[in-house]
């Protein structure tokens, strides 16, 4: 060929030569385009094992041990990945079975008993078995080892079925009680001969064996005996799907300023949150994501009408709902990285209703409410008063950036109705310890945390009007109370949904508290990172609920040929 392509080239001229090598190019470049066509329009991308993560925490590791661990970030995200549960949480925040095959709940609602999967192995090698549950429950139960967990497990038995299954007897029903199957097993092979002194200092605590999608591999510490990083590795045989990425390193650091200067300088690829004032410093960082998640958490305004004459008046207490720019107060504060709530439930949450037009910011309608009521607007005082009552009470809130920047605008808010409002700024130990255990406040600006699957008894029920319970609105209603109560008891989804919202309806006519807001948890990621599903989490760690699922690398796969796809139909 090459021979005969010589004679011929002598018979062509030096312009037919140019159009010969022109269209021979021509036809290549086709060729590749086709070829290039075929490959992107008849192959997908799909996740590919291998790959590495570095997310960064400000903290330090101490008790990666799920029955230690819920008092630090660090050592909750860590057990999360280590440590699998006989339930867990999907992307949506809600219950999940992990470890257990299956559970039956009896009639009574009293009696869970769980069967557990079958073949499921520690990180050494060993199987798991119902006899690592028991021991889990039995240690947990233990005032002696001083878990955090055990106010939880107050007057339930749990026990042997046999060799799949255990189970968990309650002296009373309890909806949420799934709630507390979430904690990570332990290997009693592992912990057996730890007594429950040495049981908050054993090794095991900073290199543990779990069942979880991620082994303990290695950390390291700098020159204080500080662990500066903590590593990974995908487990092999874990029961669900084995994780894509293969290694997970975390980064420790002191100060969040400090972690977004390593995010900057591409030291990690995550971060575990981020205050919305300091979003504005990774706009810089194209190659960033970041993840807005709802947890449900909530700040309100909480007011004890035992201690002020004018916020026991219903009329003001709904004028300053309604008299209240929650919107400016989540661009403002929060860097519009929130939403607003004006009762306890979230839209994700069973019984919730959309009261949200009973509340629109409306100032003139608040002070109509007002002046409807008497409270007339003295020009010489410059607020309102009720004969000789002045509309004048004090918020109290602690001296975090945020609450305090919430309480400015409120008052400033409120003053534009004809209120005076007097703030007093505290310690967290001072607000804790002189006004929160003592009630010794008008209102208070403080938060509240829930679950998806909210049990708002501790809330708000009167028996819990006094510390340590968390009813800061020292609320008292009886069809309330029998409302939460009922509530507890109520396994049926819709039936318990239908009593939260006569509950909700209370709080809508005696307005114990101003709802304001709930923010939103900021988790920055690499684009790099792909497969994170997840929307929901009830806490921090369960932002890694779906972490299985997470991929770096790619791989193509063949799907077949289609003119339609070749055309762009």
């Amino acid at each position: 060929m090459p021979a005969n392509w010589f004679v011929v080239s002598r018979m062509l001229s030096f312009r037919d030569k140019l159009l010969v090598s022109f269209l021979i190019l021509l036809a290549a470049a086709a060729f590749v385009f086709w070829a290039v066509s075929l490959y992107f329009n008849f192959t997908a991308p799909i996740a590919k094992i291998g790959g590495e993560y570095t997310e960064g925490l400000v903290g330090q590791p101490i008790y990666i041990n799920p029955l230690l661990s819920q008092t630090s970030d660090a050592d909750a995200d860590l057990a999360s990945l280590i440590y699998s549960g006989l339930f867990t949480y999907d992307q949506e925040g809600q219950i999940r079975n992990c470890l257990a095959e299956s559970y039956e709940i009896s009639e009574d609602k009293k009696t869970y008993t769980v069967n557990l999967k079958k073949n499921i192995k520690w990180h050494d090698g060993q199987l798991l078995t119902i006899e690592d549950v028991l021991f889990t429950f039995s240690i947990l139960k233990d005032p002696a080892y001083k878990s955090p967990l055990r106010q939880n497990w107050q007057g339930v038995e749990v026990s042997k079925v046999n060799e799949d299954a255990i189970k968990f007897e309650l002296k009373n029903p309890y909806f949420g009680f799934l709630e507390n199957l979430t904690v990570g097993i332990l290997p009693k092979h592992i912990w057996q001969d730890i007594s429950a002194e040495r049981f908050a200092l054993a090794e095991k605590n900073l290199k543990p064996i779990g069942s979880g999608p991620y082994m303990f591999d290695d950390f390291q510490k700098d020159s204080n005996g500080n662990i500066i990083t903590y590593r990974l590795l995908a487990f092999k045989d874990y029961f669900d799907q084995v994780p894509y990425i293969s290694k997970i390193n975390f980064n420790f650091y002191p100060d969040e300023e400090n972690l977004i200067e390593a995010f900057k300088n591409k030291e990690i690829n995550g971060m575990n949150n981020i205050s919305p004032e300091k979003i504005d410093q990774l706009n810089t960082t194209k190659n960033v994501e970041i993840k807005e998640l709802v947890i449900p958490r909530y700040f309100a305004l909480f007011i004890n009408q035992t201690k002020s004459v004018p916020l026991a008046y219903d009329e003001v207490r709904k004028a300053l709902s309604i008299g209240t720019n929650r919107n400016e107060i989540i661009e403002q504060v929060l860097n519009g990285k929130g939403f607003p709530l004006y009762t306890p439930l979230f839209p994700q949450m069973k019984g919730y209703e959309d009261v949200s037009g009973e509340y629109a910011y409306d100032v003139e309608k608040a002070k109509q409410i007002l002046e409807d009521a008497g409270w007339k607007y003295d020009e010489a005082e410059g607020f309102r008063k009720k004969g000789d009552e002045k509309l004048e009470f004090e918020v109290v809130t602690t001296d975090w950036a945020e609450l305090m920047e919430n309480a400015e605008i409120l008052r400033r808010q409120w003053q534009a109705l004809g209120a005076k409002v007097d703030l007093r700024v505290l310690s967290i130990s001072d607000f804790q310890q002189n006004y929160i255990r003592t009630r010794e406040y008008q209102s208070v600006l403080f938060g509240q945390a829930l679950n998806f699957a909210p049990d708002l008894y501790s809330f708000w029920h009167s028996s819990n009007k006094r510390d340590p319970g968390l009813n800061l609105a020292l609320f008292e209603n009886k069809k309330a109370d029998e409302l939460l109560d009922a509530i507890r008891q109520e396994t049926d989804d819709e039936k318990r949904a239908e009593k939260y919202r006569e509950f909700i309806q209370i709080l809508r006519e005696k307005n114990p508290a101003i709802f304001l807001y709930s923010q939103y948890y900021l988790y920055p990621v690499s684009r790099s990172v792909k497969g994170i599903e997840v929307k929901n989490i009830n806490s921090a760690a369960d932002r890694f609920c779906d972490i299985n699922h997470w991929y770096i690398k790619t791989k193509r796969i063949w799907t077949g040929f289609s003119w339609g796809k070749m055309i762009g139909l």
